[in-house]
């Protein structure tokens, strides 16, 4: 008789397979959009208000407030036998409180946009559905590949998460690394950056700007809009360019669009005639 396969998830956690009646709480936006593309919509009891896509479905998901406020009075009523959590969304003390209910607690770290061929086969080897999983799988290696093929001219870019205070992304990000897929660097330990965290503030803005070739600003966390996309390059000087930030962020089938989202902004706006 052949063993059931266990999925090991990104804390080193071994999952087996669960059944159609499992009833799954995601803490994580990207990974409830990729649930429902999964087809497990039925099977999600919970999200965070911060859980929007697919639009339309995922309203009639029960909210357990936010990624790190998780109203877990909230989250245990809905009585889950799994909760998807993230590395770097999701605070740890909460996730442990969480575990002392739920003992099927999936955790999630993508680092870079290749990670989520990894995430395809976790979730969909839990959860049934390894077919669309592979289907995902397939579609990412070659928007992947459609990057690759593309010698990309390197510009150092400032990619902008928040205003006052300026924040921005370090190069040991999921971001920076999607970024890359476009030949798109975020330097190492650019000027006016402030300590050496993943998302650190930028209290120097124009010695920050110095370092690079162009300033990328994010529509999330914070909603840069165009307004503020004239206003620092008056005060900057340089090339400023506004990014969807979900494209740039949101792993799981998000990524999928995300790679040719960028691909086409990248291209357009430095791509030698020819390419």
């Amino acid at each position: 008789m052949s063993e059931v396969p266990a999925y090991i998830d990104a804390a080193g956690y071994a999952h087996q397979p669960a059944g159609s009646n499992a009833r799954i709480v995601s803490l994580v936006p990207s990974i409830t959009e990729l649930l429902f593309e999964l087809g497990l919509g039925a099977q999600v009891v919970g999200r965070t208000g911060f859980c929007i896509h697919p639009r339309t479905p995922v309203r009639n998901v029960p909210k357990v407030g936010g990624t790190k406020d998780v109203r877990l009075d909230v989250l245990r009523a809905l009585r889950p036998t799994h909760v998807i959590v993230n590395v770097d969304e999701n605070e740890y003390s909460t996730v442990e409180e969480i575990r002392s209910d739920v003992a099927q607690i999936i955790v999630t770290h993508p680092n870079a946009p290749d990670d989520n061929v990894a995430l395809f086969h976790l979730l969909g080897g839990i959860f049934n559905a390894r077919e669309r999983a592979e289907q995902l799988a397939s579609e990412l290696r070659r928007e992947l590949d459609a990057c690759r093929e593309i010698i990309w001219p390197c510009e150092r870019v400032l990619y902008l998460i928040w205003k006052k205070p300026w924040m921005t992304v370090a190069a040991d990000t999921y971001i920076a690394r999607t970024l890359a897929c476009v030949g798109w660097q975020v330097p190492t330990a650019p000027g006016g950056w402030a300590g050496a965290a993943r998302y650190p503030e930028v209290p120097d803005i124009e010695a920050a700007a110095r370092d690079v070739d162009r300033v990328l600003l994010s529509s999330e966390p914070f909603m840069f809009r165009e307004r503020d996309v004239a206003e620092l390059e008056e005060q900057l000087d340089m090339p400023v360019q506004l990014v969807d930030g979900e494209m740039t962020s949101w792993y799981g089938n998000r990524a999928i669009v995300g790679l040719g989202y960028l691909r086409r902004i990248r291209g357009a706006l430095t791509l030698p005639a020819g390419r």
